[in-house]
């Protein structure tokens, strides 16, 4: 089966095109051009690849949680190539993906929210998929679960914007940080591919994204406040 996966959740727009055995990626940093950029580098990889859209067999992509523009996009764009080319969709936690991404078996996924909130979510690995020991939610820094136990990896842009917080939280049960990360659209397709072979897929019309807080932006009040701490 041929795969279309993407995520634009982060500054990183993340592409990956499986034809076969093959896998065709595009990988950047583009800040806020994702909108811009994901069509072009859809058809350039599927130039790559020698193919056509209407040679696909399905769509992946990252739900989130993370930058609502981004989720937004993703979701649109997965809808849009789904009703035009009647194909199915599978929808993956963004958090899960960054898990993947890291190729370890137990994970502290920390994205930073902005707003002084983290996207958390505590998982390890079971049977080739993720299992959830903490779920995926919105915390601020000093309000983070428990975890237990050692060996733990921590993994995305949380641990870069909260490293005080977050080691002091977790130094006891550590085995490295990678504060870099960001979700790949390669481990998308991991992901999504046992989904896609079980028929558990989605209908272009179910496709949404996974919002975990309702607000976009902090009051002007909120934010005096913040630079009074």
């Amino acid at each position: 089966m041929n795969l279309l996966a993407f995520d634009t959740s982060t500054e990183v727009l993340s592409i990956a095109l499986c034809k076969g055995e093959q896998v065709f990626a595009f990988h950047e940093r583009v800040g806020t051009r994702a909108s811009e950029l994901i069509l072009p580098q859809i058809q350039s990889l599927l130039k790559q690849a020698g193919l056509q859209l209407n040679a696909l067999g399905g769509i992946a992509y990252g739900t989130g949680p993370g930058a609502f523009t981004g989720v937004r996009i993703a979701c649109g764009v997965a809808q849009g190539l789904a009703f035009g080319l009647n194909l199915p969709l599978v929808g993956i936690n963004t958090l899960h993906a960054l898990a993947q991404t890291s190729g370890a078996q137990k994970v502290i996924v920390c994205q930073d929210a902005r707003m002084g909130e983290i996207y958390f979510s505590a998982l390890k690995k079971q049977n080739e998929a993720w299992l959830e020991v903490s779920p995926t939610s919105l915390y601020r820094p000093d309000s983070l679960p428990e975890i237990v136990g050692e060996g733990w990896l921590g993994v995305g842009s949380g641990w870069s914007a909260y490293a005080g917080a977050l080691q002091a939280k977790y130094h006891a049960v550590l085995q490295g940080v990678d504060a870099a990360a960001a979700p790949d659209a390669k481990a998308i397709l991991q992901l999504a591919m046992p989904l896609f072979n079980a028929g558990n897929t989605q209908l272009a019309q179910e496709a949404k994204p996974l919002y975990i807080r309702n607000r976009v932006a902090l009051t002007t009040l909120e934010r005096e406040q913040g630079q009074k701490l």
